[in-house]
This record gives C-alpha cells, structure tokens and sequence, in this order.
C-alpha cells in the first residue's frame, strides 16, 4: 500500500499509536485507532484531533486575484472580508461540480482555496485551463499543497486546549474567520472551522512542524481526553451534521443546486463556470433532490442502496451509516423531487428487505 500512496508527515505517528491504516483519495491515512464510535463520541463530547493534511491548498495572488476567484467560483467572493472564509463550489460548464472548496481571503490580492485531498491534481489542472480561458492576466495560481500541513482540533474543549498553545485570543476568531498567529511558536494559519459540526479550529502550518504540533497538541489537551481521530469517525460525525462529501453528495453529475446547496450559488454576481447551465436548471425545476432520511426500522443504511416510494425506485442512498450519537440509522440520499416532501416516509432497500425511514431536514444531530 505504501509504494503507492501517498503520506502525510504523521504517517508514522499513525502507525506507533495503532492506528489502522487504509488508502483514501491516492493517501494512506488512519480510518480508526481506538475505534470509531469512541472516537466520534470524544468529539460530541470533549475534543479529537485529525490529521488532514492530504487536503490540497492552491493559492491564487496578484491584482486581479478576485476576478479570477470570481470566475473559478459558485460563491460571491467580493462579498468578503481580510480574514474571512467562504464555503463554495467549483463547477463545469454543465452544472456538474469540481469540487466543494473552502475560500479564505488574506487581501484583495491574494487567496488560498483549500481543496480535497483526491481533488488536488485535477482541481489545479481545472483552474489553469479556466485562467487560460479567461484573459485574466494579473492573477497567479501556485499549488501549495507540498508546503502545508494541516491539523483539525474539534469539540467543546477545542479552544480551551489550543488556547494553552498560543498567546492569541481565540475569542475574536469568529465562526468561517481566521487569523494569523503563532502556535506552539510555529507560525500558523488559525482557522475557526472544521467538519464535524463542534466548534474548533483547522491550523495550517509548515509540513516541517507536523509532528511537534501534533504531539504538543495532544499533550495539551491530555487532560481534557483529547484522542487522536481517523477518517471513520470524520465521516460519521460529518454526516450526522448532513455535510456533503464530494464523490457522495457532490459530484460532476450532481449540481450544486441537486444537492440543497443553493445557498453557494450566487447567480447575480457575474458570470462563472457553469452559470449558465445552473440557471436553466433552475428555471426547468430540479428533478432530483438531496434529502435526510432517518430510519424507522433497525437497519444501516449504506451508499448505493436503493430508496423506494412504495414499490418504485425513486433514488438512491448518498452517504449512510449509523449515527453513534442517536443510536440510529441515518442517510443523505438523492431522490425525485415530488417524493422530497418533510416527513414523507419511504423505504430504503437493505440487503433483500425494504425498510421505512423518514424524511427529515439534516443536521441529524443540533447543536
């Protein structure tokens, strides 16, 4: 596995505390190491701190910096401000999705996308072609990604812990905003976001310092029961909060529009890949919808498995698993839209049985 994957700098950290290690996205990442439902469980209730440094960061800088991000992005770019961040999408020319991003803007001449992990190669390779398109000429695009590493501290001791590490105050960092400070005296990008739906804090920093921080966050937060966290329990604590995963809910044939995210796609803002395609879908009507489905019956739904209304296939699980906070099946699925109605129960077929479940509008699990 190894041979071919590729590593973050914590892949041997991974490897003395347990962890099992699994290929994801073209990485060998940790999926668990005390197990999943402990580790979600840690999150929900104290803290847990991932390894994602397999994400991708692209940075895009000169004057016209803006008009090019505008031109990349679903989202209005021009709306924010020197240290915020905004959640966004990249798009085909047919509506179908890039890749979901995260925007932070550090000037008006200068961004960094944060991009997913299997997305990186084709992303930037995405952006280039568009840069050449477009006859923006005061706009450079530098993939970054060699140079980070990245660690994500999430839950309600999050701050607590990582206020033990840093002289900054973490107070004025508000939600989707970030800072530039120092952590552990490593120069370090503080962004107050994450996957989880905890409060928390993603940090970028040198991928030279990945294992001093990790090891002092850790031990930082040991009094707290802050445990080290996989991919398995990024997943189940992401999906009880109904986060789209790209490749799951998103993809190049699933719009941002089919997938609920609506809300990222400013259509008044100027033109943008796949603007065009996106505002006819609109005006035709969407014929399939992303909807949350809680099961009424014990069974685990899982991606690919059919959903029913009555006898006909109407749409298919997206992501699926059972929620180790509710103790219960739990699903985002894409189905036909008339069937998209709030607590309409359909049947989702698992293994040679169909059974009910539930609309309901995610998150699966409030604050």
């Amino acid at each position: 596995m190894t041979d071919t994957m590729k590593q973050t700098p914590l892949n041997a950290v991974h490897k003395a505390l347990g962890a099992r290690m699994v290929p994801f996205g073209g990485w060998e990442m940790p999926v668990q190491y005390a197990g999943v439902i402990e580790e979600h469980l840690a999150v929900r209730e104290r803290a847990g701190l991932f390894d994602v440094s397999h994400m991708g960061e692209v940075e895009v800088s000169g004057p016209e910096a803006l008009a090019l991000v505008q031109r990349l992005t679903t989202n209005d770019a021009a709306r924010l401000v020197d240290g915020q961040i905004q959640y966004s999408a990249l798009c085909y020319p047919d509506g179908g999705v890039v890749d979901d991003v995260t925007l932070y803007r550090s000037s008006a001449t200068h961004f960094l996308f944060c991009v997913n992990a299997s997305n990186t190669d084709k992303d930037f390779a995405w952006m280039q072609q568009v840069h050449a398109e477009s006859g923006i000429k005061g706009a450079t695009l530098t993939n970054r990604s060699a140079e980070f590493a990245q660690l994500a501290l999430q839950g309600p001791a999050a701050a607590e812990i990582l206020g033990r590490l840093t002289s900054g105050p973490l107070t004025s960092i508000r939600y989707y905003h970030f800072s530039q400070g120092e952590v552990a005296g490593v120069p370090t990008l503080i962004s107050r976001t994450g996957y989880t739906g905890e409060d928390g804090f993603e940090l970028y920093i040198p991928a030279s310092a990945a294992v001093g921080m990790w090891n002092r966050l850790l031990e930082a937060g040991r009094a707290d029961g802050l445990m080290p966290i996989g991919l398995g329990a990024r997943d189940t604590l992401r999906l009880e909060k109904g986060y789209a995963l790209y490749g799951h809910e998103l993809s190049s044939t699933i719009s941002p529009l089919e997938a609920g995210l609506g809300w990222i796609v400013k259509l008044d803002k100027g033109d943008f890949v796949g603007r065009d395609a996106l505002l006819k879908q609109k005006a035709a009507g969407l014929p399939r919808r992303l909807v949350g489905l809680a099961m009424e019956e014990r069974g685990i739904p899982r991606e690919g498995y059919p959903v029913y209304a009555g006898e006909k296939q109407v749409g298919a699980v997206t992501s699926g698993t059972m929620s180790p906070s509710l103790k219960n099946g739990i699903a985002l699925a894409l189905i036909e839209s008339p069937c998209a109605v709030l607590d309409k129960e359909l049947l989702v077929g698992i293994r040679d049985r169909k059974l009910r479940a539930k609309i309901v509008k995610p998150p699966f699990v409030k604050k």
